[in-house]
């Protein structure tokens, strides 16, 4: 099973664009949780994310794409970054989870990544090709 670890930084809804970790003794210490993941042989990608400030909201409540530059007023809470990890269970994501080096200030929100497996045949049928879409990802 895949399950999204996702780090939920307090405050980074605000974060100015640009603003990149600035601590390289934090930075050392996750470095060395995700050579952990790593080595366990469960670490599938790691990967952090710019500031919504630099990003942009596309949203469909018209009907039509609305695009929103960031940052986003409505946000309390956003993703900093990432990890994806395949574990036998949601006990063990969770184990792996409170291993993590967080800062007081920060959340991780642990998902289960939905397989085909998980899915009815009819749906499995409607999304023929998919598995094909991921293999070809670069």
């Amino acid at each position: 099973m895949r399950y999204m670890m996702l780090m939920i930084p307090a405050g980074y809804e605000a974060a100015a664009p640009g603003t990149m970790p600035d601590d390289p003794k934090a930075v050392e210490v996750m470095m060395r949780y995700n050579e952990e993941l790593q080595k366990a042989g469960i670490l599938v990608a790691a990967e952090g994310l710019h500031p919504p400030s630099m990003g942009a909201r596309v949203s469909f409540a018209t009907g039509e794409p609305v695009v929103t530059d960031g940052p986003f007023a409505e946000a309390k809470e956003v993703v900093g970054g990432y990890w994806v990890i395949e574990v036998g269970s949601r006990e063990e994501a969770i184990e792996w989870a409170k291993r993590c080096p967080a800062q007081p200030n920060e959340t991780i929100e642990i998902r289960r990544i939905m397989e085909m497996d998980d899915f009815p045949d009819d749906v499995r049928a409607a999304a023929e090709g998919y598995a094909d879409m991921q293999s070809k990802r670069s």
